[in-house]
């Protein structure tokens, strides 16, 4: 079992930053793949970053390629998402997840990033 608790989320103007951390329970989060996704309202939920466990891919959502960075510092049991350059269409409720195989079976409560125009 992994519990995933997101941070950081808040409250920007249009072209500002805000960095998300997810802090995981438990000894074995290395050996977990790491992924964000986000809800906007009325929307389904989507896929924005993904680290691998074996800490050598990294994989992004179209929409945020160039803007957005995905880590993870496993001594810490943390992942982290540094949003840049922040946009109207980035407002959403952005969840932590963590993959144990090819599917996501963990999912953190969320927090609500909203970037005002």
């Amino acid at each position: 079992q992994v519990q995933l608790v997101e941070s950081g989320g808040g409250l920007v103007q249009t072209g500002g930053s805000l960095r998300l951390s997810c802090a995981a329970s438990g000894r074995t989060f290395s050996r977990y793949t790491m992924g964000w996704f986000r809800q906007a309202p009325g929307k389904e939920r989507e896929f924005v970053a993904a680290f691998s466990r074996s800490g050598l891919r990294t994989d992004y959502a179209d929409s945020v390629k160039g803007r957005f960075t995905i880590s993870r510092d496993n001594a810490k049991n943390t992942c982290y998402l540094q949003m840049n350059s922040l946009k109207p269409e980035d407002t959403a409720v952005y969840y932590c997840a963590a993959a144990g195989g090819s599917d996501y079976n963990f999912w953190g409560q969320g927090t609500q990033v909203t970037v005002s125009s």
